[in-house]
């Protein structure tokens, strides 16, 4: 049955990945059905999703401490016993991640491709430390939902294990599986819903503005951008948190690629330093960004923090945080450019005059003209800005006014010669980066 047979119909189609069990089917379809249901469910005989149970049960088998990662190395849970382990399984479990410079020689020595190739074992010889710090072998099993590779549990051993244990261990795997499923399936459907609820009310829907308690307030919406789509869910799920720590009346989610924040904030600079102080806290390395909407009714506001977001995700300026108020000339900007793409405009006038000429020279005056506007007709600073000397620049300064019949001295031509610089497409014009504000 295809998409549109579906729609029509009304019958749900539910896709799943390539050997998956009927048990994980089961625990997908009791995920969606179990909605707002607050029942009390368990699997394998623990309650449903609480993996540090399951890390625990797993190392009583086992006799070892035992951590369950996803496919990031990121802790999910660990049993009790940690002390026993090593320095990195230390490291590990205070941080929740796995150490980058334990995970770099595991990647070196091949253990993550092994491990995700196969549902076997894995031992992985300790890797050397220097004084005082300590390593341990491990034995490592991925957790699989057919043939897409959930997470892996780690178990700290002195030795290999027993073929009964490993036998234990290849079984808690199985289990793990389960349980990941229903944690990720009840977190999706929670998450679709929510992404629902916050993208109507965006649009100004008043019954979910109601149902997020956000109704009559004075909303300030934030935009977040992430280009790593891997990180986008994760970044979002923290923004979500720490607004919520803040504003504990907000709402927040990913819509598309972008997850946005609404927050009943008295003013949007209040908003704008909630927002910088979450993007120092999750660094720099994530490359996120996130526009700030002017405080409106929906979906202006929305409009508005997606302006200020499109000018962070498309300049090469060093600020993260923007209200619309700092960025307006750059976003009208990039509006401009959109209306001339729509319109299929072409250079005209001395622009276009000079943008031959240099292509028929290869001569500079583009670059000249664009140089000396920037410097506000200061020719020294011009000069020193184009790498060359002064007289240089003045030569070509006369030479350009010539060529592209260009008045430089009327305050108009100066203007329609800066505005079509900036907002014709880059690659039409040589030199330079369009990108710059005026």
């Amino acid at each position: 049955m295809d998409e549109q047979t579906a729609d029509e119909t009304g019958v749900a189609v539910l896709a799943l990945t390539r050997g998956a069990t009927w048990d994980q089917l089961g625990i997908l379809l009791r995920s969606v059905l179990d909605v707002g249901v607050a029942e009390a469910e368990t699997l394998g005989g623990l309650p449903a999703g609480d993996l540090f149970a399951l890390a625990n049960a797993t190392a009583a088998l086992l006799d070892a401490p035992v951590t369950i990662e996803d496919r990031s190395s990121r802790v999910l849970a660990f049993s009790g016993r940690q002390d026993e382990a090593d320095t990195a399984r230390v490291e590990t479990v205070l941080g929740r991640q796995v150490p980058e410079r334990y995970s770099r020689q595991l990647s070196e020595r091949g253990v993550f491709r092994e491990l995700y190739r196969s549902d076997q074992l894995v031992y992985v010889a300790p890797i050397p430390v220097a004084e005082p710090e300590s390593a341990m072998p491990r034995v490592a099993v991925a957790v699989r939902a057919g043939d897409e590779v959930l997470g892996s549990i780690w178990v700290a051993v002195h030795e290999p294990l027993s073929a009964e244990r490993s036998e234990a261990l290849r079984d808690a795997a199985k289990v793990v599986a389960l349980h990941m499923l229903r944690i990720r399936a009840g977190a999706d459907v929670e998450r679709r819903l929510r992404a629902d609820l916050v993208s109507t009310a965006l649009d100004g829907s008043r019954e979910s503005l109601d149902r997020l308690g956000l109704a009559d307030r004075t909303l300030v919406v934030l935009a977040l951008a992430v280009p790593e789509s891997s990180e986008r869910q994760r970044m979002a799920d923290a923004f979500a948190m720490h607004l919520g720590a803040v504003f504990p009346r907000s709402a927040a989610a990913l819509v598309s690629d972008v997850a946005y924040g609404l927050v009943p904030a008295d003013s949007e600079e209040r908003a704008a330093r909630v927002a910088q102080d979450f993007l120092d806290r999750v660094g720099e390395r994530s490359g996120a960004v996130i526009g700030v909407g002017t405080a409106v009714r929906l979906p202006q506001a929305r409009a508005s923090a997606d302006r200020a977001l499109r000018v962070l995700r498309t300049s090469r300026r060093a600020q993260r945080v923007a209200r619309l108020a700092d960025v307006q000339v750059e976003a009208l900007l990039l509006e401009l450019r959109d209306l001339v793409e729509a319109r299929g405009e072409q250079l005209t006038g001395p622009i276009a005059r000079l943008v031959a000429y240099d292509r028929e020279h290869s001569a500079a005056l583009v670059e000249t003209l664009r140089a000396w506007l920037d410097a506000f007709g200061d020719v020294t600073t011009a000069a020193a800005a184009a790498y060359v000397h002064p007289n240089t620049f003045r030569y070509r300064l006369r030479r350009l006014a010539e060529v592209g019949q260009l008045d430089l001295s009327d305050p108009d031509a100066r203007f329609a010669a800066m505005l079509q610089l900036r907002v014709l497409a880059a690659d039409t014009v040589s030199g330079g980066s369009l990108d710059a504000p005026c």
